[in-house]
């Protein structure tokens, strides 16, 4: 029941990239960047010095480096070291008990081991979006668009596709970002998706895109509070030194508000703001990453 040992194949070309019955443009500031199930369990399947997985971690760091120079939010997903009975179930059935038998091997590899200000979702199924705040925190950062790299492909990967397209989330796989079974599984994961539910399309293609800075907007005190009244309560009652937890604003919340701030080239780290909890703690943090001082 468990993976077997995986062999090296070639990567698909450009020319043979599926013909897309969608052509939505690539627009940077509406989008983000997932990088699906790349720990150290399912990466060790392909062995050491596999061609075929050492390029596509070098693709995958490649396209994240993209992404952090344009404030596009990076977020992993990660199964959990502990997976009781209920909640892993039919996964059993299927995979036998995978990961948590190897709870050693949980972490995501060092080569694309995530930074302070990434976002790690815990992983419960195939989709990215079961269980887990994804979709409510890129409603909320105003991004539409998912860019998905990672293994494997014909699983997790084109499952996440298919559930982001289902949520009105437009899925862009990234043809060699992406590692799988067998090449067959590989190109069976692009050729579903393209024919019914995202894009298809290399990596070269999303990092050549030139990013624009119209979108960047001015950032206040005062919209920083506008931006905080959703996740709390009584905000008309908050003052600016009051402590944000007392008011029920979670880590999630946070997580999103820094997922948005990116987009307006704000890099806050969720640590940062954690130890200033209040609209003064997080307004000296936004202008102390920004490199200036606002507006009140």
């Amino acid at each position: 029941m468990s993976i077997k040992s995986l062999a090296a194949y070639t990567l698909p070309t450009s020319e043979e990239i599926p013909t897309n019955k969608v052509s939505w443009p690539f627009e940077p500031h509406k989008s983000a960047l997932l990088i699906h199930d790349m720990q150290q369990y399912f990466v060790e399947f392909y062995g050491q010095d596999n061609p075929l997985i050492d390029q596509v971690v070098k693709h995958i760091a490649e396209l994240k480096q993209y992404c952090k120079t344009n404030n596009i939010p990076v977020y992993y997903t990660a199964q959990p070291q502990q997976q009781p009975e209920g909640d892993r179930a039919l996964l059993n059935d299927m995979w036998g008990k995978g990961l948590p038998e190897h709870p050693g091997k949980q972490p995501i590899i060092d080569a694309l081991c995530p930074d302070q200000d990434d976002i790690v979702l815990t992983k419960w199924r195939y989709s990215a979006f079961y269980r887990s705040p994804l979709k409510e925190m890129m409603d909320n950062s105003s991004r539409d668009q998912l860019l998905i790299c990672g293994i494997y492909g014909h699983i997790g990967v084109m499952q996440t596709g298919v559930d982001a397209f289902m949520n009105d989330i437009k899925p862009f796989i990234v043809a060699d970002g992406i590692a799988d079974f067998s090449r067959e599984d590989h190109l069976l994961a692009l050729n579903y998706i393209a024919r019914n539910a995202g894009r298809v399309v290399s990596k070269d293609h999303l990092i050549n895109t030139p990013v624009s800075t119209e979108h960047h907007i001015a950032f206040t005190k005062s919209s920083l509070r506008a931006q905080i009244a959703p996740f709390i309560e009584d905000a008309d009652e908050l003052q600016d030194d009051d402590n944000l937890m007392d008011f029920g604003l979670d880590s999630v919340a946070v997580m999103t508000l820094i997922a948005k701030w990116q987009q307006q080239g704000i890099n806050a780290t969720f640590v940062d703001l954690a130890k200033a909890p209040s609209v003064d703690g997080f307004w000296q943090v936004i202008s102390q990453s920004s490199g200036q001082e606002g507006q009140a």
